[in-house]
Parts: C-alpha cells; structure tokens; sequence
C-alpha cells in the first residue's frame, strides 16, 4: 500500500494539501550565512527603533530634563510620622538618592517640638571629607561612622551647598527640593 505522506505521488483522498508543501530552504552557503546575519540585523534595529521612540515618548520629545525623567522633589512623608521617627531613632539616611546629577545619599535631620518646622538635610559625608567618605548611622542614635571609622554627629556632616532644602507642603508633608543640585 501506498503512503500519502512520503509519496507524493500516491493517490488516496488521505492526502491533505499541506502535506505537499515543504519549507523553503537556503540553497547556497552564501544565502545561509548571510540571511540570518541580516535578520538579527533587522531585529536589533527594531528593537532600538522601540526603545527611542519609547524615549522620546517618556521624554516628550524635549532635550531638558522633565518631572518624569529626574524629579525637582524628592517626597519623604508626614511631617508628624517623620518627626516621631528621628525623636525615636535619630535621622532619616537616604542612601543613593536619585538626583539629576547622579547617585547621593542625604541625610534628614528635624529638632524642635513643631513638626512642620525644623527640618534640615545634610549629605552622607562629613563636612571636613569629600563625597567619597560616605556614613553609615550607628542604628538608634544620632550619630554616624564614616569611611576612616571616626563617629561623626549628624551636624557634623556636609550641608548642601547646591540648596537642596527640605519642603513642607501644607503642614503636612514633606518634601526634598532637589532643584539646587548642579555637577
């Protein structure tokens, strides 16, 4: 008996019409070398046509830096909550806080009885050392170990040259102004 599917002659009502139809394949080497080559060119080139225009979407098609790309404020939270934690465990360390000129740890520090008032921001550093020196808080208290090993007090710590401020908005909560970051 004959088999409709490897004889393609065979005559039977078996037969389907797909069954007669073969895959195209790549006859010269140079075809099969060079085809997928293109191919994977293709797709990599649509995937970075993907990935601008998802850019430029995000960024709506403007050279500046937006809110969506590199927010002006950091929010941290109530202003009442927060002040109950640094009375409670001493200061609030951001470590590398996402700003538009890179990776920064800060550190929000809050004194006085009102909530709303008293806050203060200082970088991850001690005054009398560079950038590189960052702290670490010594867990419940107010103070901090730098890079050599030294306890450093929060007030000891690099304020914000750039005006990176703390923001209370509506007596309730609180904001970091990150608009005074430069280079």
């Amino acid at each position: 008996m004959e088999d409709p599917i490897t004889d393609p002659g065979a005559s039977t009502n078996r037969r389907r019409q797909t069954d007669l139809v073969r895959l195209p394949e790549l006859r010269s080497p140079v075809a099969r070398a060079v085809v997928p080559v293109v191919a994977g060119i293709a797709v990599l080139a649509l995937l970075a046509g993907f990935t601008w225009a998802m850019a430029a979407y995000i960024s709506s098609g403007s050279v500046d830096t937006s809110d969506r790309l590199a927010p002006d404020t950091f929010p941290i939270g109530q202003v009442d909550y927060l002040a109950g934690i640094v009375a409670e465990d001493g200061p609030l360390l951001f470590a590398e806080l996402g700003t538009p000129v890179g990776e920064r740890s800060i550190v929000v520090d809050h004194s006085g009885d009102d909530s709303a008032n008293g806050w203060r921001v200082y970088w991850a550093y001690p005054a009398d050392r560079d950038a590189r020196c960052t702290v670490a808080q010594i867990v419940g208290t107010r103070d901090f170990t730098d890079c050599e090993g030294r306890t450093v007090s929060v007030e000891q710590l690099q304020p914000p040259l750039e005006g990176v401020r703390p923001v209370v908005i509506d007596s309730t909560i609180l904001e970091i102004d990150l608009r005074g970051v430069s280079g």
